[in-house]
């Protein structure tokens, strides 16, 4: 995988999508949804990568037409995913990021399997007074509105019961009362996991519109040997669904 995927095809007006899951199941259900299907390695990535025909009048597709799609698996952790979505930006040129994935639930009005969109996006365990400095300049990170208000819209379709919420992303597993706690006050959030607020602050510095859609598969209270044993394959399903259906509308 290497090279610049837009310069090879010139000035177009078809947009590119990229989609970084969590399952290898996800990514499959969404490379079967392309046509002109190809797989693409480097930096430690498997990219699927074809089209997709857009259901959308207007917007970023235009009067419609075929989109592009760079989808993939982007490991656990902050590191991971922010190597990921860099790696991503940098190939593919991107229009717009989806983040999807599971997060431990730390709002009692929600239920397994709900889905948690970040609208705000903050980590658990980083002085931002210091990394805000740095571009985009910020203490939090916020999805793109556009692609919050089209995933809201396909989760009403899906019959998916959804908040958009705010999102802590931290390098360990939270799995205590005593962390759980700790988050709530650190964060407020509603939901906890290890990627997504690193992978929409990479979006913020290239000036790409990103998405996070979390599914929630506990309540941040089960022990990691437990929760590693979950079968979250049905979410893949879900996942990959909703991620076609938020890009035919890009």
């Amino acid at each position: 995988m290497g090279g610049n995927h837009r310069a090879g095809e010139g000035a177009k007006a078809m947009k590119t999508i990229v989609i970084i899951g969590a399952l290898e199941e996800e990514i499959a259900h969404i490379a079967a949804s392309l046509s002109n299907l190809r797989h693409e390695k480097g930096a430690s990535l498997n990219v699927a990568y074809g089209m997709l025909e857009s259901a959308a009048t207007d917007g970023w597709s235009g009067s419609g037409g075929p989109i592009a799609v760079a989808a993939t698996v982007g490991g656990m952790g902050l590191v991971n995913a922010a190597a990921t979505a860099q790696r991503l930006i940098d190939v593919y040129q991107p229009d717009g990021i989806i983040f999807s994935g599971i997060a431990g639930s730390l709002n009692k009005s929600l239920h397994i399997n709900d889905v948690v969109l970040g609208g705000t996006l903050r980590y658990l365990d980083s002085d931002m007074r210091l990394i805000a400095q740095w571009k985009p300049q910020t203490e939090e990170f916020h999805s793109d509105p556009k692609l919050l208000a089209i995933a809201q819209q396909a989760l009403d379709e899906l019959g998916i019961a959804h908040i958009t919420g705010t999102i802590a992303s931290g390098n360990y597993f939270v799995d205590t009362p005593e962390k759980i706690a700790q988050v709530v006050a650190q964060t407020g959030a509603d939901a906890v996991e290890m990627e997504g607020a690193a992978v929409v602050h990479v979006a913020a510095r290239n000036d790409v519109p990103a998405l996070v859609v979390r599914a929630l598969s506990d309540n941040a209270d089960t022990d990691y040997e437990v929760f590693k044993e979950f079968d979250i394959s049905e979410f893949a399903d879900t996942a990959a669904r909703l991620a076609i259906t938020i890009a035919k509308r890009l």
